[in-house]
């Protein structure tokens, strides 16, 4: 069933285990997420980026999206999460990844999302706490979860873009849980966006420790959210770049640093970059391993695209040929099942692994079956 995202993280928070979130940018991708969830009994966070949103209104230039493009590209993300969610065996919840506006937050909740994000991170810190709460304000009537993020993170992924990180302060971060009354928090606190993490990050764990520490002895009912967390694995580089590919320090999060911090407090983990290059690989091995696919019809043009940029890794630069597709779901022949294929294997064998190891798997009987109409009522109840 479709749930707010606050009912999966309360089980995450309360039962001490990390709960991944990871982001969408095809039907069927969606699919395919839903269901390794399903296999493996994990509740599931399915995220919609702004610039995912415009991609999916079929807008080629989707980092520069319209609100009109977003509204329209939100409803279809919306739509297929229900198809495939609504009578799910495990709860799903749709979450907004960097909403930038007000306005992006609205065709969300217009578009099915069960859940946003509210980005004002590169804000003054008033005006970041007067955004976030105009958005508590007019989300949680829907009881749709909100999210916040304080502190800056390094890197660069759809619309965020920093080269320097500033961390999170604990005691800032309880002052911000009151002001906004948001449910959740996205805090800085050594990772970075994209695939460039550097070699050897650190993650420095006692800003988890302490900022979760201030909030408990605050009564402070909120969840931490780790972004920028993608582990990058070193064979997809690897396998990647064997076959004409051309990824350069490409390194991820450790694995097992992010299993720590499940226990220190943080409670969901985004990532994105895995996936991308997991479908990116699957998708040279199947044009490498048949030839003559690179001249079909309609999807030989996939192929030439990835050639032609060597250094792109991102399915929704290269994917144009079989919009149609991306966007409905619809498979019109075998050449693009092939393709459609590879992406949902790219999906299951990139969530797999971190649903088991941050310990969300068999989990999903412990998350509420709480509607977004019953959570809308319980904020009411509390005044937020």
């Amino acid at each position: 069933m479709l749930v707010p995202m606050r009912a999966i993280l309360e089980a995450a928070d309360q039962h001490r285990y990390g709960q991944a979130a990871f982001n969408m940018n095809s039907v069927g991708q969606i699919e395919a997420a839903i269901r390794i969830h399903e296999l493996l009994r994990s509740g599931a966070i399915l995220q919609g980026a702004e610039a995912s949103n415009a991609y999916m209104s079929g807008a080629q230039d989707f980092m520069h999206g319209t609100i009109e493009q977003k509204q329209a590209g939100a409803k279809v993300i919306g739509d297929a999460v229900k198809k495939y969610g609504a009578d799910s065996i495990v709860p799903v919840a749709l979450h907004l990844d960097h909403g930038k506006s007000l306005e992006s937050v609205k065709a969300c909740i217009d578009g099915g999302y069960t859940s946003v994000m509210i980005d004002g991170s590169s804000l003054p810190y008033e005006d970041n706490v007067a955004l976030t709460r105009e958005v508590v304000k007019y989300a949680h009537p829907y009881g749709v979860t909100v999210e916040g993020e304080l502190g800056v993170l390094a890197g660069v992924e759809d619309h965020v873009f920093s080269a320097t990180s500033t961390y999170t302060n604990p005691m800032q971060a309880v002052d911000f849980f009151k002001k906004t009354g948001c449910d959740a928090l996205a805090i800085s606190y050594g990772t970075c966006h994209g695939a460039n993490k550097g070699k050897d990050t650190k993650i420095r764990r006692e800003i988890a420790i302490a900022t979760k520490e201030c909030m408990m002895h605050e009564g402070i009912s909120g969840f931490l959210v780790s972004h920028g967390s993608s582990t990058v694995p070193q064979e997809y580089v690897q396998q990647i770049n064997a076959m004409g590919g051309d990824l350069q320090n490409a390194f991820g999060i450790d694995v097992n640093q992010l299993v720590d911090v499940t226990r220190c407090g943080i409670n969901k983990i985004n990532v994105d970059t895995d996936i991308r290059l997991a479908c990116t690989r699957n998708l040279m091995e199947l044009f490498i391993g048949s030839p003559e696919l690179q001249e079909s019809e309609t999807v030989g043009a996939i192929w030439k695209a990835m050639r032609a940029n060597p250094k792109n890794f991102d399915p929704r630069n290269y994917l144009w040929s079989i919009m149609p597709t991306i966007t409905t779901g619809e498979v019109p022949n075998a050449d693009v099942q092939k393709v459609v294929n590879c992406m949902k294997d790219g999906v299951t064998e990139s969530i797999a692994p971190l649903l088991v190891q941050f310990g969300s798997y068999r989990k999903s009987h412990l998350i509420e079956a709480v509607t977004c109409e019953q959570m809308a009522e319980r904020y009411k109840k509390a005044g937020i």
